[in-house]
């Protein structure tokens, strides 16, 4: 079987714990605790072993902060693409945060309705079919290959399930992934499938 026809294995991982300078939504991407920095290593550690071949991840600080310790470690080269940015949250950016305000869209995604969306920014589908667009890229450059690709939690929390035929969006909610832990997604063809979420084998 050639490398065009063989799987991709997608490793996507939420960034480390990060800090923050602003207290109203804003576009900073933050930048990693110690802890985080911690989080990062260990992420290498678990692929250690997996023989990745790449690392792509969001152009967020956060995100590129843990790319690149992941990448150093285990001697990768890194892409940085926007597209697997966080949800866009429109008109409130410049408000005081609130998870309430977040979450009056985003429970509504979970339950299955990704025609909700914030005001002046994404949509549900939007969002998925953002992140379907990348991950085919992403799959397509690396068939028969490993990668990791790092993310975030909303934005992967809806998209990963809602592309994978055996997860849904629910599972996803009520199975927060941690900062630096990971998710696998194996791209056949056209069929994706999730055989992990967290420390959770799935079937």
């Amino acid at each position: 079987m050639s490398d065009l026809m063989c799987a991709a294995t997608l490793v996507v991982a939420r960034h480390g714990d990060a800090a923050y300078v602003e207290s109203r939504f804003s576009d900073e991407g933050g930048s990693l605790t110690a802890e985080g920095r911690s989080q990062a290593r260990a992420l290498a550690d678990l692929v250690s072993s997996r023989r990745v071949a790449h690392v792509w991840t969001s152009d967020t600080s956060r995100a590129v902060q843990t790319a690149e310790i992941v990448a150093a470690r285990l001697s990768l080269g890194v892409t940085v693409t926007p597209a697997l940015r966080e949800v866009d949250i429109g008109g409130l950016r410049g408000q005081e945060f609130s998870i309430d305000a977040i979450h009056a869209v985003t429970d509504r995604w979970f339950e299955g309705d990704l025609e909700a969306r914030f005001a002046g920014g994404e949509s549900g589908a939007e969002v998925v079919g953002r992140y379907r667009a990348v991950l085919e890229q992403i799959v397509d450059q690396h068939r028969g290959e490993t990668v990791l690709v790092v993310s975030h939690q909303t934005a992967g929390g809806i998209a990963l399930p809602s592309l994978a035929q055996n997860v849904t969006p629910s599972y996803a909610e009520h199975h927060l992934l941690e900062n630096g832990a990971s998710a696998e997604l194996v791209a056949d063809n056209d069929t994706w499938h999730l055989t992990r979420w967290g420390d959770r084998q799935l079937g």
